[in-house]
């Protein structure tokens, strides 16, 4: 009876990590930003997904524990221990050597960053090879019903008045309710709108590639609707980056799977609707006024000569008739911002420690260039470390695909679809600090988590 009990209670206890990590997949991308316990003296605040990242911690590092040697030797494993060893000398640095950070803050943002990393170790210690190819499914569903649920809370901000709560600065964190207002960005449940861009652009490619897998019309018009849902909060974003972005992700993700026709006819109609928003037609339109008026100013400056007249006494200047003071360029604030404070203020602190840089949080909220914000916050070493991680896992993927491709169709198509994610992903981090945002970074490193899983175990799935 007792044997019985232990067996039933084991299943159980087995279970409860497909359980969190889908409960991760649901709550972080769809509950809002409200604080549960704010940090005094800090915009800081615990958050209900903290709660959960700790429980799923919690039993990620019992099952570690379990098997620690074999852990420790995993390469990708070893990378992230080396950047997060860089970035804890880093910490201590801002704290002792260049006093950039103080004690209590830097800790905290320092433990963001493990706790974003949290699903992916995840992934790795409780993802069975066994049944991982009917878990994949399921993960992928909720995923589609995260994107709707998504775009019905962002359609009821846009005509209902639901509320809108947002972390892009100091007041707002406190979970400030606010409405959305016309000409306004729609962040849905997102704590920004170049959150909600980034995580569409890491989602939906995996989800379009899904079109191609399933035979029937059934689960394609499924799929076409929620990517159309997703297409709609890409466009409501107005996140010029994430819509670049966006193209190139699902561009390459199609063309992976060698569909040549169906990614130029999917790519034309995505960059029609796009390109009809109002909106966005505002927001690239300031760009190009912007350039157009600085080659403008730059041809007049150019073109100016000095006039001289030569008198018995040698060449004496006479000022010529002075040309009247250039059309100030057409403002667009972000990228002025950028140009003008925050990038200027990376710089400076990379400046102050090349190395090992200034510490995390000696940056202020925000730099809007990851690459350029961690050079910043954790110097070279770190920026090095950080891309470690990503070689290690790209050679696990890449090594892979070839043999995926033609062979299991939904397992391809999810590669696919993170490949051409994943280079969306790097391109918005030129604009947007997006391994900082919570509710994009859990849910990356989650998909990621999923993905080396996979291909480790890519020939026991073909072969049952």
């Amino acid at each position: 009876m007792l044997q019985k009990y232990m067996q039933k209670l084991s299943k159980l206890f087995s279970s409860i990590p497909k359980y969190l990590l889908a409960a991760v997949i649901i709550i972080v991308p769809l509950y809002p930003k409200f604080p549960l316990i704010s940090v005094p003296g800090t915009y800081v605040a615990i958050r209900f997904e903290d709660l959960l990242l700790l429980i799923l911690g919690i039993f990620t590092a019992v099952k570690i524990l379990t098997n620690l040697k074999t852990f420790l030797n995993d390469w990708i494993v070893k990378a992230f221990l080396i950047f997060f060893g860089v970035a804890l000398v880093s910490l201590i640095s801002g704290i002792f050597l260049t006093k950039t950070i103080g004690f209590r803050i830097g800790l905290l943002e320092y433990l963001r960053r493990v706790e974003y990393v949290v699903p992916f170790f995840a992934c790795l210690a409780f993802l069975k090879k066994e049944t991982i190819l009917n878990d994949l499914v399921f993960y992928l569903k909720l995923f589609a019903f995260v994107v709707v649920a998504a775009f019905v809370y962002g359609f009821g901000q846009v005509h209902f008045h639901f509320p809108v709560i947002i972390t892009q600065n100091a007041e707002y964190s406190r979970g400030i309710a606010l409405f959305w207002s016309a000409g306004s960005q729609v962040n849905s449940t997102f704590a920004g709108h170049y959150d909600l861009a980034a995580f569409i652009v890491i989602v939906i490619p995996i989800l379009i590639t899904l079109l191609f897998v399933f035979r029937d019309w059934v689960n394609k018009l499924i799929f076409i609707l929620v990517t159309g849902a997703g297409l709609w909060l890409l466009i409501a974003s107005v996140s010029r980056i994430g819509q670049v972005a966006y193209i190139v992700a699902v561009s390459l993700s199609i063309l992976l799977l060698r569909k040549y026709k169906e990614a130029v006819i999917i790519v034309l109609i995505s960059a029609i609707l796009i390109g009809m928003s109002s909106g966005v037609q505002t927001r690239f339109g300031r760009i190009l006024d912007l350039v157009k008026q600085e080659f403008h100013i730059s041809k007049i400056l150019g073109s100016i000569q000095p006039n001289f007249v030569i008198l018995a006494d040698g060449p004496t200047s006479i000022p010529a008739t002075p040309a009247p003071p250039p059309a100030p360029a057409a403002a667009d604030r972000s990228t002025s911002i950028r140009l003008n404070v925050e990038w200027p203020r990376a710089i400076r602190a990379f400046e102050k420690n090349p190395l090992v840089g200034t510490g995390y949080s000696s940056i202020t909220l925000a730099t809007d260039n990851d690459y350029l914000r961690m050079l910043g916050e954790v110097g070279v070493l770190g920026f090095a470390a950080f891309f470690l991680v990503f070689l290690r896992i790209g050679q696990e993927i890449s090594s892979v695909f070839p043999k995926v491709r033609n062979t299991s169709k939904i397992i391809g198509g999810f590669f696919a679809g993170i490949i051409g994610g994943l280079v969306g992903t790097f391109l918005i981090a030129l604009f947007i600090d997006i391994f900082e945002a919570s509710k994009f970074a859990i849910v990356f490193w989650l998909l990621i988590g999923i993905a080396v899983f996979l291909a480790r175990n890519i020939d026991y799935v073909q072969e049952n």
